[in-house]
């Protein structure tokens, strides 16, 4: 049986995040996408261009393309 191939679409952040770290809570898996996307400056840049503000709850599409081209696919 093949894997389903990951679908850029809107994600809420906790979903998203769960997707990336799927052995921890939903609150600490936010946490730590939080850190990721801190680190990576240029990914940060790209997507507050993208209206990506602190404590957003719900990622737009593109949103999401960019935090997968930048982190690879959760």
């Amino acid at each position: 049986m093949q894997e389903e191939k990951f679908k850029v679409r809107a994600f809420g952040y906790g979903e998203l995040a769960q997707m990336y770290f799927p052995n921890i809570s939903k609150k600490s898996a936010s946490i730590q996408l939080s850190r990721w996307l801190k680190i990576n400056v240029e990914l940060n840049k790209n997507l507050s261009v993208y209206g990506f503000k602190n404590g957003q709850k719900l990622l737009t599409p593109k949103q999401v393309e960019l935090i997968v081209n930048y982190l690879g696919e959760p």
